[in-house]
């Protein structure tokens, strides 16, 4: 299914639409989940392995299913170096910085500063698309990151000492931020399933090449779980949500998609709360509510002027 090709007539139509709003559903299950699993490959798998064998396959597969849905895998090559600045971002800069910040922070809840994402993505498409800052937008905005803020003021103290960990979580959340503003802003004309495994399997290259030159002699069979985990993260966390999350990303303005991200990590700690018996205190509660409140006032139909 090709990009679209104007952003304007899909944004006033969809609003979200249905279709829209699915995939947001299911973008937050995976994803929020994901932080759980992460969590339990990690134990076996060294960090740059993991996402080089997450991306191959990931990538490869979607390449398989375009080329058998009849989609051609050709990209022009007048497209190739936007495409590969669409993979630094999103790939490389995300995937690297993320899987190093979150094991040198003291709590899991410090992936959560990756979610700032928002605000650097609506600064950069006022910037880079000419997208309106409404006051809608800008309260949802207030609302989000009020939740982030909750979430992580009880790890403050624990964090004040880990500022290498801070700065690459927020040079991730900068980096998927930028590429998202430049997905909308090039609109290639490549199907969407095509161009995300394209990006994913370019930026495999530099990930696979430094896993195999740190982390070669880290390498071991691996048990069920972990195992069961890599499975979940090709074909779930990459396969499905990158593909879907690109969608999202090129059917309303990137203040949408971005805030609407954030409902990601309340499932991630639901999850861990579930899964890894970690305690759910008044924060996860409050930040909820402003959270699901942000998403829930940037996805209102338009009926009045913002």
């Amino acid at each position: 299914m090709a990009a679209p090709g104007g952003t304007l007539p899909v944004v006033e139509r969809s609003r979200l639409s249905g279709f829209g709003l699915v995939l947001l559903a299911l973008i937050t299950l995976g994803w929020g989940f994901n932080w759980t699993v992460v969590k339990l490959v990690l134990v076996e798998i060294p960090p740059l392995t993991f996402r080089a064998v997450c991306l191959i396959g990931a990538g490869t597969g979607m390449l398989l299913l375009a080329r058998a849905g009849g989609q051609s895998l050709h990209v022009p090559a007048r497209h190739w170096r936007r495409l590969l600045a669409l993979a630094a971002c999103n790939i490389v800069g995300w995937n690297v910085l993320v899987i190093y910040g979150v094991t040198l922070l003291p709590s899991g809840r410090a992936a959560l500063l990756g979610y700032s994402m928002p605000l650097w993505s609506m600064i950069l498409s006022v910037w880079l698309l000419g997208e309106r800052l409404t006051a809608r937008r800008g309260l949802s905005l207030l609302l989000a990151m009020s939740g982030i803020a909750i979430l992580l003021g009880g790890d403050l103290a624990g964090m004040a000492g880990a500022t290498r960990g801070i700065a690459l979580m927020l040079g991730a959340a900068v980096s998927w931020a930028l590429g998202t503003v430049l997905l909308k802003r090039f609109e290639l004309p490549i199907p969407t399933l095509c161009l995300t495994g394209w990006m994913m399997l370019t930026g495999s290259v530099p990930i696979a090449a430094g896993a195999a030159v740190l982390e070669h002699d880290r390498w071991r069979p691996i048990t069920t779980i972990p195992a069961l985990g890599l499975v979940y993260c090709v074909f779930i966390s990459f396969m499905f949500c990158y593909w879907a999350w690109n969608r999202l990303v090129l059917m309303v303005p990137v203040a949408v998609s971005s805030i609407s991200a954030l409902a990601t990590p309340v499932v991630g700690i639901l999850c861990g709360v579930w899964l890894l018996h970690e305690p759910l205190t008044w924060q996860e509660i409050a930040a909820g509510a402003f959270i699901l409140g942000a998403i829930a006032l940037v996805l209102r139909p338009r009926s009045y002027p913002t």
